[in-house]
């Protein structure tokens, strides 16, 4: 069996050097814990996962806390955590659901990723006393991973303006939060680039609540209109309504959606969405909180991914 001296020995440092790699890697320097990382893969070695927590007075679990009611019809959430229980198996953690803020800081844990803020929670956060990071971003400076939303509907609001619509509305989530003002402002950004005027529809996050707009609208909606949509679910009630109404669809109207997680492939006709590397999130934020945790709390900022536009049936 490889030993801890097995290690320094092929690295060329002292086993207090591996030690401090293996329990506080944020005491060694990048370059040297590339080396002993190296050698300690190359010689099959895996640090002992109990010994370890019972050495930095650890627990090894790590709360994921949902603050908004998980919908299971819907894999999104799921894809995100089993994101970050990936993450987190690099480092022989485990991973405890609580769905109850109350609950947040009862039995033992070494840190929290919190997902579902809002603005409403945020004084809650400067009470915890362990480690944590958020899903989602945010403007009060606390670390967090997020899709660059802004980014995000550019991309979209171009494809559609490339895909010759001449009008582009954009149909948002009615929510003061910072990934709905992200997403607004790429749309709006967009246009004001191209000399076009926004237009704005604001509803709840539900099918049935775009579907009414557009019910309510929709004798003004001109030909060559395309609705860039903050969620696929709004996206799918724009669908369906449109249809409803005996729409043609891309021909006339275009729909384009958000998450591309589950009801793009099931909406027909398909959905052109914007796409969310959930799953990569996921383990980004675990190893986001396992370093936070390791450098004792230590600011680690904030991490925006690129997510990618999924040309479908629902578009030119």
């Amino acid at each position: 069996m490889t030993t801890l001296s097995d290690v320094a020995k092929e690295a060329n440092v002292s086993k207090m050097t591996v030690s401090r790699v293996i329990n506080h890697p944020e005491q060694v320097t990048p370059e040297l814990r590339v080396i002993v990382e190296k050698a300690m893969e190359d010689l099959n070695y895996h640090p002992n996962s109990i010994a370890q927590a019972l050495v930095n007075n650890r627990t090894n679990v790590v709360k994921f806390v949902t603050l908004e009611d998980i919908d299971t019809t819907e894999p999104y959430y799921i894809n995100l955590l089993f994101g970050f229980a990936r993450g987190l198996n690099t480092k022989q953690y485990a991973m405890q659901l609580v769905t109850d803020p109350s609950q947040i800081e009862k039995g033992r844990a070494d840190g929290y990723l919190i997902t579902g803020a809002r603005n409403k929670d945020y004084d809650m956060f400067d009470k915890l006393d362990k480690p944590f990071v958020l899903f989602g971003e945010n403007h009060r400076g606390y670390d967090f991973v997020d899709t660059d939303n802004q980014t995000a509907e550019k991309m979209a609001t171009q494809y559609a303006l490339d895909r010759l619509y001449k009008r582009i509305i954009f149909i948002g989530i009615d929510i003061k939060e910072p990934f709905e003002y992200s997403r607004e402002a790429g749309y709006i950004n967009t246009l004001q680039q191209h000399q076009l005027i926004p237009q704005i529809y604001r509803v709840s996050n539900h099918s049935h609540a775009a579907q009414d707009v557009i019910h309510e609208h929709f004798k003004g909606f001109k030909k060559d209109t395309c609705f860039v949509c903050a969620s696929d679910r709004i996206a799918v009630g724009v669908v369906r309504q449109l249809q409803a109404e005996g729409a043609r669809i891309p021909e006339d109207f275009g729909v384009i959606g958000f998450d591309g997680v589950f009801l793009d492939q099931v909406s027909n006709p398909k959905l052109t969405t914007i796409k969310q590397p959930i799953f990569k999130m996921g383990e980004m934020l675990a190893s986001m909180l396992l370093q936070k945790i390791a450098q004792s709390g230590s600011p680690q900022g904030e991490v925006m991914l690129k997510p990618e536009l999924i040309r479908r049936e629902t578009t030119r």
